[in-house]
């Protein structure tokens, strides 16, 4: 299964613009956004589509859109949350992300929010973010996305804007 994810493109919607020929190119299975802002989403209503709104949108504290997704991924069992930490405003019934790993409930954990890209094994969990989809980030990332490739094994690609891999990992189950 091939998904593509993207996060915090805060209303920037230029960087989403462009890459939507290459979705289409692609092809992926699955396109994920994570928040930051749910409805910049919509520009990518053409594709299957699964999003999550940021912790600090109207969005979020609407019962009826789900905070944190949980899913199969050719056998990775994944949760999409744009934080990977508990937030103050989560809901009541929305899942604890570092208890799913404390109970082994999870293989993967795809996030946005922080806007650093990473893919990286930790107590047993992969941790993905794709970065942001800004035009500029105080933080100094250039507009990053992710490509993920869950099969047996989990191959995480993330891939700058002009096309340049900025980081390849392979990750096996547990």
């Amino acid at each position: 299964m091939l998904v593509m994810v993207m996060s915090d493109t805060h209303g920037e919607l230029d960087n989403l613009k462009s890459i939507l020929p290459r979705i289409r190119e692609i092809n992926p299975d699955l396109v994920v956004h994570l928040g930051d802002n749910y409805e910049d989403a919509e520009l990518l209503r053409d594709f299957p589509l699964l999003r999550v709104p940021g912790v600090y949108e109207s969005y979020y504290s609407k019962p009826e859109v789900p905070n944190r997704i949980i899913l199969n991924l050719s056998g990775w069992l994944s949760l999409l949350t744009h934080s990977h930490l508990r937030h103050e405003n989560d809901l009541p019934w929305d899942p604890d992300p570092q208890d799913l790993v404390r109970r082994k409930a999870v293989d993967l954990i795809i996030h946005g929010h922080t806007h650093i890209p990473r893919a990286e094994l930790i107590e047993g969990v992969v941790y993905i973010n794709p970065g942001h989809m800004k035009k500029e980030d105080k933080k100094g990332y250039p507009p990053t996305f992710s490509l993920i490739e869950a099969e047996e094994e989990l191959k995480v690609r993330i891939i700058e804007l002009s096309g340049r891999v900025m980081l390849e990992k392979s990750f096996t189950r547990k």
